[in-house]
């Protein structure tokens, strides 16, 4: 990254928050120059004023990206303060949610490349995922350019269509708290049943992160690793003749969950 388009012609960073940091923290990590770097934050971190960016001065006239990482709900002040950068070399990459790409092409300008992508929260310590959809003015370079610097916090999955990140918002941009609430909701299982509470909760995330490790590690899909670790009439086995019923256990009721995420991301965006 240190050799990049994006280190020469420099990147703008719109907000730094949680998801703006942990993106800053790995292309840092990664050799990006923080000369090369300008963040537009209204209340930086301590750490943020540590790292040596140029922080709320005179952007660049025409920077190699533009990343947007504000709040939904604060995109309709903040962006148009960099309509002079549309319509031009310079991509702007969003990760904020429920902003399409029609609506970032009318503010800056219909020329201008768009990438739209959905992250999720475990970037915060590299291992997220990011889905990824440019418009047809973002050609294949700046495509690459703006997959390697999402990479910086996770892999990165290019999508077909932008409607198709409303179904990932459903899944893993919204993902990570499904798997949060069933840590929190194993654990109390586990001290209904006797155990510690601060025990409990030990076995739950630990379960949690293995099962993920070992799912992404495995070359078995997870069906067959299911299998693996369920003996005939044994324990897991009465556990999954609950978890998997048809009406009351996981498939349903992860359907519908997904479907609730999916269908809110689309209001947001039509709203």
């Amino acid at each position: 990254m240190k050799d990049s388009r994006i280190a020469r012609d420099g990147l703008v960073l719109l907000g730094c928050g949680k998801m703006g940091s942990a993106m800053l923290a790995g292309w840092l990590a990664q050799g990006l120059p923080a000369s090369a770097v300008w963040v537009v934050d209204p209340q930086p971190s301590d750490w943020l004023i540590s790292t040596g960016v140029t922080l709320n001065g005179d952007l660049p006239v025409a920077p190699a990206i533009v990343l947007v990482a504000v709040k939904p709900q604060m995109m309709a002040d903040a962006l148009p303060t960099l309509r002079a950068m549309g319509n031009s070399d310079t991509v702007f990459v969003s990760i904020a949610a429920g902003i399409t790409i029609a609506r970032f092409e009318d503010i800056l300008g219909a020329a201008t490349p768009i990438v739209r992508a959905m992250p999720n929260t475990p970037a915060a310590i590299s291992q997220g995922i990011t889905a990824i959809i440019g418009n047809e003015k973002v050609g294949h370079a700046a495509l690459d350019e703006a997959e390697a610097l999402l990479s910086a916090v996770g892999d990165v999955v290019r999508l077909q269509t932008e409607a198709q990140i409303d179904a990932v918002t459903g899944v893993s941009g919204s993902g990570p708290a499904y798997v949060f609430h069933m840590i929190e909701t194993m654990a109390a299982a586990g001290t209904a049943q006797g155990l510690p509470a601060d025990l409990a909760m030990q076995l739950a995330k630990a379960t949690v992160a293995g099962a993920g490790a070992l799912a992404q590690a495995a070359e078995e899909d997870p069906a067959q690793l299911r299998v693996n670790v369920t003996s005939p009439n044994g324990t897991t086995q009465a556990a999954l003749e609950v978890l998997m019923d048809s009406d009351t256990g996981f498939p349903p009721l992860l359907a519908r969950a997904v479907k609730a995420a999916t269908d809110r991301s689309r209001e947001l965006a039509n709203g």
